[in-house]
């Protein structure tokens, strides 16, 4: 099984891009994030025509997580239980309600558990949306750990824009984050702690740091420069990790007009599967 997961920064802009890669890189699960669109804009057609069955969840034109597979595609779970929502009226009104963001989304491909996560950004770190984020993370562990507790052989994938660099070697230069999101202790150890259940960081051992990274801004010349942060990972089960053979990040997908500021993931296991 090849799985692979991309923040496409908008599925409508980059719909080209990312139709011709699955097919040259001979995708057989994607998962998808910020695809900054509605349900009924998804392009399910153009997938279709290249034999993936797609479930998406999208409120409006922010965030947006989706899944496409050609090994199956079961079990949809729109949203992890419990996940916190965002009250962006907090304080101003007295009615205000937390509203759940299209972030999660989980689906069973090919024998394999795959949740499409798109963790939120925090701003800053005296952002309510920093507290949220941590809210959010501290949520998903609670269901990593018992997903793993119900099933320890369960093959689980958590995939997807994370917006943490768990270390130093993530990043280019840790001085320039010095006091931002992202990089804050806090954040690293909200990551750590989904790791310390049982889930694998399964690409860093086929390629180790630092100066491996996932998304580089579009500003001040990031990429060509080579300062970029690796935020983008897929972290398995014990079961699923141990059948990792290969793994590493497409960097040439984030050259060329029209491409995302993230590159995609893409990771090997040994688990045979039937395309549907």
């Amino acid at each position: 099984m090849r799985l692979a997961t991309w923040n496409v920064n908008s599925i409508r802009s980059r719909l080209d891009r990312v139709a011709a890669w699955l097919d040259r890189q001979d995708i057989d699960v994607l998962a998808m994030q910020e695809t900054k669109c509605r349900d009924d804009q998804f392009p399910f057609e153009r997938f279709d025509e290249l034999g993936y069955e797609v479930a998406h969840l999208g409120i409006n034109q922010w965030n947006g997580v989706a899944i496409a597979s050609r090994v199956g595609l079961d079990d949809v779970e729109l949203g992890f239980p419990n996940q916190p929502g965002f009250d962006k009226d907090a304080g101003e009104s007295l009615i205000s309600t937390p509203v759940v963001e299209s972030r999660a989304l989980g689906a069973t491909c090919g024998g394999v558990r795959v949740w499409s996560l798109y963790v939120p950004n925090g701003r800053t770190l005296t952002d309510p949306h920093y507290t949220y984020k941590l809210e959010w993370l501290e949520t998903l562990r609670d269901n990593a750990a018992a997903w793993l507790t119900e099933d320890p052989q369960a093959k689980v994938a958590l995939v997807g824009d994370w917006n943490i660099a768990p270390t130093d070697d993530d990043v280019w230069s840790p001085a320039f984050f010095e006091g931002k999101t992202h990089t804050s202790q806090p954040e690293r150890d909200a990551f750590t702690a989904i790791v310390n259940t049982g889930f694998a960081d399964v690409m860093r051992p086929f390629a180790p740091g630092p100066g491996v990274y996932t998304y580089w801004d579009y500003t001040q010349l990031r990429f060509p420069r080579k300062e970029g942060m690796r935020i983008d990972f897929v972290l398995a089960s014990p079961a699923l990790a141990a059948a990792t053979t290969d793994a590493g990040v497409d960097r040439e997908e984030r050259k060329g007009k029209g491409a995302s500021d993230h590159a995609p993931v893409i990771v090997e296991f040994d688990i045979p599967v039937e395309r549907r």
